[in-house]
């Protein structure tokens, strides 16, 4: 995830349109802020941006540190040492809390109610969906995750970079054809470099008790749209989930 995602953005949302996402275009006719956002594309499980370098997320689970023994919170502590000390690459941690939503779960609950042929489970079954759902409503439900995000540069010139280039690239966000057939000639190789920081990641997070899981094309979107538009997505789902690519129209 680019060093930009948690920050607040005044935009048109994100429309869910099949096979990409696009933003909306304002009334005048005027650009719309999400030009300066720095993500090119989303494809192959990696989140390319428009300087070229790219992105891998995943998902970590949490652990119970407070319930552990003192023996296991000292394992803990020095495996996430480990972890912290083997690594040769910048690494990022974002944690997100939102509300819990379970559309998808009173959805095919409703499913198995439309197909109970006995009214008396049928019955009791909207009757917990009708549970769930005001529970939901009134008890304000969150819940947290927690994410880690891998870079990769060829160069690692993210810091090597003059301040001129860096002043350019600030006042002209706007992506360009040179700059897509670079990333294009370049994805391979550095798909193949984050791909073993990756694997560099989540063993060492394994060997700290936790789980990992590498976010999909399809999770990612959801991600991005959901951080870049908090409001927008809890009303707008982005049903097309299947799309492969972000790209600017």
């Amino acid at each position: 995830m680019a060093d930009t995602e948690t920050q607040a953005v005044n935009t048109q949302p994100v429309s869910p349109t099949k096979g990409k996402v696009t933003q909306k275009a304002s009334k005048d006719g005027s650009n719309s802020t999400l030009r300066f956002l720095p993500i090119a594309e989303i494809h192959d499980d990696t989140v390319v941006l428009k300087d070229g370098t790219v992105r891998g997320v995943m998902e970590v689970t949490s652990v119970n540190f407070s319930l552990k023994s003192e023996a296991e919170q000292n394992s803990i502590i020095y495996s996430y040492q480990q972890f912290l000390n083997a690594l040769e690459f910048p690494i990022q941690i974002y944690i997100r809390s939102k509300k819990l939503d379970l559309d998808d779960y009173i959805a095919k609950l409703s499913e198995v109610a439309d197909q109970q042929p006995n009214p008396l489970l049928k019955n009791q079954t909207l009757e917990y969906i009708q549970f769930v759902s005001k529970l939901i409503e009134y008890a304000d439900i969150m819940e947290k995750k927690f994410y880690v995000i891998i870079p990769y540069d060829l160069t690692e010139s993210s810091t090597k970079k003059g301040l001129f280039r860096l002043f350019l690239d600030t006042i002209n966000p706007d992506d360009s054809i040179a700059k897509y057939k670079e990333r294009v000639r370049r994805f391979s190789t550095m798909k193949k470099g984050l791909q073993q920081r990756m694997n560099i990641a989540q063993a060492k997070l394994e060997s700290c008790g936790l789980q990992t899981r590498i976010l999909s094309t399809k999770e990612l979107i959801s991600l991005y749209y959901s951080v870049y538009n908090p409001i927008t997505s809890m009303s707008q789902k982005l049903k097309e989930a299947n799309v492969n690519q972000t790209k600017k129209q």
